[in-house]
């Protein structure tokens, strides 16, 4: 029997994804492609891979086992197409990268642009989330995050900054009608603008200063989901709405502009900085390795 490698990339592209529109989105294919993709594998096979309703596409027992097989045998084949690689000039192919909205805002900037500049054969893709997934199991070839994040079982490499800080900021006009606070305790008094992680509390702000950490939990009048929405509680913290707490990286250009202005400066926490993590348990393909030996050489040249 010959199926065609195709079918069976966009059969684990809909079965991880559980959806074919989102399974278009994570291969770049069209939906359309994808299903008549699975439906000419289903026949070929003569079994049913998935099962389809309007709202959600669910595997079988058989599609279950065959996605079970399939990721490391279509693995060991990248694997094995990926040492071509090693005779071309530069490397070539697709890498897959998995970041935290504030590595794709504030780490991959001065990355991305002299990498591609260094690689042209390389086409890369970020899909920016803050959810905590299995890089393997999202199609990705590697994921940055901050160390409490790091998956077992994973290689670590420090990229970006090794060093941050988190900082609270306010308007200067806020801080005129209500005050400055002089403790973090103080925070509890005041309007502050909050942050949280999908279908998680709002994790507490924290802070230190010599030796004394202090976390409180505030309240206020907005609160939103970590990612995107983060924007939104800058505006309203420039808007004169409340306090934010933020990395400082991505609040310093308010500082600079005077949009914002410091507060609890002797206070703000430091944090290691994150690092890219990639499955040590295969070959690593050249695209990856290129971009794991040039993150290290940019670290070695600043």
């Amino acid at each position: 029997m010959k199926i065609d490698l195709g079918d069976l990339h966009a059969f684990m592209a809909v079965a991880r994804a559980k959806g074919f529109r989102d399974g278009a989105r994570a291969s770049g294919g069209s939906a359309s492609g994808l299903s008549e993709a699975v439906r000419r594998l289903e026949a070929q096979l003569d079994v049913r891979l998935l099962n389809r309703t309007t709202r959600s596409v669910v595997l079988t027992e058989a599609g279950e086992g065959l996605l079970a097989r399939l990721g490391p045998a279509l693995t060991e084949v990248e694997v094995a197409l990926d040492v071509v690689n090693g005779f071309r000039d530069r490397p070539a192919g697709s890498l897959r990268l998995n970041v935290p909205v504030s590595a794709a805002r504030l780490v991959l900037p001065a990355i991305v642009p002299p990498f591609l500049a260094a690689y042209p054969g390389i086409r890369l893709e970020v899909i920016a989330e803050e959810s905590f997934v299995d890089i393997l199991a999202a199609g990705c070839d590697a994921g940055i995050r901050y160390d409490e994040r790091l998956e077992q079982d994973m290689i670590a490499v420090p990229i970006g900054p090794r060093v941050q800080r988190f900082a609270a900021a306010a308007s200067t006009a806020y801080l005129n009608r209500h005050g400055r606070p002089q403790h973090p305790r103080d925070l509890l008094d005041h309007a502050c603008l909050r942050g949280r992680f999908a279908g998680r509390t709002p994790p507490p702000w924290e802070f230190e200063r010599d030796g004394e950490v202090v976390r409180v939990d505030p309240t206020g009048p907005l609160l939103v989901t970590l990612g995107g929405a983060a924007d939104l509680i800058v505006d309203a913290a420039i808007a004169g709405t409340g306090i934010v707490c933020l990395f400082e990286d991505w609040l310093r250009p308010y500082f600079e502009s005077g949009a914002l202005e410091p507060v609890l400066e002797p206070w703000w926490q430091s944090f290691s900085g994150p690092f890219l993590y990639y499955p040590g348990r295969r070959l690593v393909p050249a695209p990856l390795r290129a971009f794991i030996d040039f993150i290290k050489a940019s670290a070695n040249r600043s």
